[in-house]
C-alpha cells in the first residue's frame, strides 16, 4: 500500500483534488497504486534504470567538465491526460502550428504582418534568426517547420497555456516512445485495464511527414547528425532506426551536379531530404560559418535550386524565437482569421521602455529569459533567487534590455512522482510533437518532463529534470 502526498493547495494537480479525492480518470490507477507495496515500485524502478542503462538512453550536459553521459530520470507514475482534454489540445497546437508556418513563409515573402504593422520590422529582420538566404525561395507546400515540439503547461486555473514554440530541432521524442516501451514492459497489466492511446507508430508518421516534404517520387530520406560527441545522438541514431533511414555525419554527404549525395558502400546515392539535427549556422561552411567541420559544403546552392529539402527549413528560428512568441495569437487571428485556441502566458518584452520598467521594479516575481535561451539556460525565477542573484541579473538586463523577456511565475501543475521518500507532487509540463506534412498530424501524448527536486518549476533534462509515460485515454 502506498501513500500519497497531498498537494499544495495553491496549484492544480493532475491526480488529486484539493481535497484529497482522485480525478475521475486517475480512480482505476490509483486504485492500482494503492495495491502496490514501496518494495515493490522500487525494484521496478531499478529495473527500468538498469534497462535504460543497457540501451544507452543517455545524454550529454554541455559544460560538464566530468564529460560523464547521464541517465535521463524515469518516473514510473505515468501522466495521465483525458481525451476531452486532449481534445482541446490537439485543435490549439494545429492551428498555432498552422499559423507559424503561414508566418515564417509570409517573412520570406511578401511580409504582409509587417506591412501591416502587427509585428515591428526589426523584431523580425533584426533577428539574428532571421536568414536572408530564404528570402523568395519557394518550399514545397510552404512547410517551414516540419516538425515542431509546443510546450505546454498547465497552470493553476486548469487551463493549458503554451509555455513556447520549438521550431528548429525540438528533441525528447526518443523519451516518449522509449518511456511507453519501459511502462509497457513493466507493467502490463496497467495497459489491460487503461484505454491508452498509442504513441509507437510516431517514426512511420515522421517518415511519411518527410517524404511527403519532397517532390521526388520515392525520396531517400537520412538523418543528419553533428556526431555522437551532441547530446542528442541517441536520439538522431535511435529515429533513424526507427524510421529504417540511413544516419549521416556532413563527411558522408557532398555536392555534385547541384544534388546531394551520401557515399555508401554501394557506391554514391542522391538524397532528397534531410532530416537535420544541426543548427543552421553549422550547416554549409560555404554559406554561414566558414570553420563548421559538420556540414555540407555547398549545401545552400542544392537547397535554393530545390534539388533537396531541409527538415526543418533554414531560417525557421526566427518563429520560436522568446521575442516573436508574444506575437503568435496575433498571428492567428491574422492568417487564420480565427481566435487563438490556446492562450500564450502573458510577456513583457524588455525592448520596451514601460515593460522594461515593470520588470525592473518587480524581478522577485517574475521569470526573466534571454530570448534565445534553451535548456533552462540564462534565466532568472525571482522567487527563488537571492538579493545578490536577482541585482546580477538587473545588470544584465539593463545592459541589453532586448535580449530578455519576463513572464509571471506560473504555477505549473503537478503530478505525483516516486522519489526517495515516497510519492509526492513535482511540477510537471509537456511537450507534444506536432508534425506539418500532407495534413498535420501528431500522436496523441508527448514527452512529460518533471522538475525532481522538490518545488523547483525547472523541468529541463539539462537541470535535473526527469521525464514520464504521457497517457492520453481513450473514451
Amino acid at each position: 500500500m502506498h501513500a500519497l502526498t497531498l498537494p499544495e493547495a495553491h496549484h492544480y494537480d493532475e491526480m488529486l483534488l484539493a481535497s484529497g479525492g482522485i480525478r475521475p480518470h486517475y480512480r482505476d490507477f490509483a486504485h492500482w497504486l494503492h495495491s502496490q507495496s514501496p518494495q515493490t515500485l522500487a525494484r521496478k524502478r531499478a529495473e527500468a534504470d538498469l534497462m535504460f542503462h543497457r540501451v544507452g538512453i543517455t545524454f550529454a550536459v554541455y559544460g560538464d567538465d566530468s564529460g560523464a553521459e547521464r541517465l535521463i530520470p524515469f518516473d514510473s507514475v505515468p501522466r495521465i491526460i483525458p481525451a476531452s482534454d486532449w481534445r482541446t489540445l490537439e485543435a490549439g497546437m494545429r492551428q498555432r502550428v498552422t499559423a507559424l508556418n503561414a508566418f515564417l513563409h509570409d517573412i520570406y515573402h511578401e511580409q504582409h504582418i509587417v506591412k501591416a504593422g502587427i509585428i515591428p520590422a526589426e523584431q523580425v529582420f533584426s533577428n539574428s534568426q532571421y536568414q536572408p538566404a530564404m528570402q523568395g525561395l519557394d518550399l514545397p507546400h510552404r512547410i517551414y517547420a516540419h516538425i515542431t515540439g509546443v510546450d505546454v503547461i498547465r497552470h493553476n486555473d486548469g487551463n493549458f497555456y503554451v509555455l513556447e514554440d520549438n521550431l528548429r530541432v525540438p528533441s525528447g521524442v526518443s523519451y516518449m516512445l522509449e518511456n511507453r516501451k519501459m511502462m509497457m514492459r513493466l507493467f502490463p497489466e496497467l495497459f489491460a485495464s487503461h484505454a491508452v492511446a498509442p504513441v509507437q507508430h510516431y517514426p512511420t508518421l515522421l517518415l511519411n511527414t518527410l517524404r511527403h516534404a519532397s517532390l521526388a517520387e520515392n525520396p531517400t530520406v537520412v538523418v543528419l547528425t553533428p556526431g555522437h560527441h551532441n547530446s542528442a545522438y541517441f536520439e538522431h541514431a535511435f529515429l533513424a532506426q526507427q524510421m529504417g533511414v540511413e544516419l549521416v555525419e556532413g563527411q558522408d554527404l557532398f555536392v555534385k551536379h547541384n544534388r546531394v549525395y551520401m557515399r555508401t558502400t554501394a557506391g554514391h546515392k542522391q538524397v532528397d531530404v534531410i532530416y537535420r539535427r544541426i543548427d543552421d549556422a553549422f550547416l554549409d561552411p560555404l554559406a554561414f560559418r566558414a570553420d563548421s567541420m559538420l556540414g555540407v559544403p555547398g549545401l545552400l546552392s542544392v537547397y535554393r535550386s530545390g534539388g533537396v529539402i531541409l527538415a526543418n527549413a533554414i531560417g525557421t528560428g526566427v518563429a520560436d524565437d522568446k521575442s516573436i512568441y508574444p506575437y503568435v495569437p496575433d498571428m492567428i487571428r491574422f492568417y487564420l482569421s480565427e481566435e487563438p485556441l490556446l492562450q500564450n502566458v502573458p510577456t513583457w518584452m524588455c525592448r520596451r521602455p514601460a515593460e522594461l520598467d515593470h520588470v525592473l521594479n518587480n524581478l522577485a516575481e517574475l521569470v526573466v529569459k534571454e530570448v534565445h535561451g534553451a535548456g533552462g539556460y540564462g534565466m532568472l525565477i525571482g522567487p527563488a533567487a537571492s538579493n545578490a542573484e536577482i541585482e546580477d541579473f538587473r545588470q544584465r538586463i539593463l545592459a541589453d534590455p532586448s535580449n530578455y523577456i519576463a513572464q509571471p511565475t506560473l504555477c505549473l501543475s503537478s503530478c505525483p512522482t516516486f522519489v526517495e521518500a515516497g510519492i509526492a507532487p513535482r511540477h510537471i509540463d509537456l511537450r507534444p510533437f506536432v508534425l506539418s506534412g500532407r495534413e498535420i498530424s501528431m500522436v496523441a501524448g508527448g514527452l512529460t518532463r518533471v522538475a525532481l527536486k522538490e518545488g523547483s518549476l525547472v523541468v529541463n533534462s539539462s537541470q535535473g529534470g526527469g521525464t514520464k509515460d504521457t497517457w492520453i485515454l481513450e473514451d
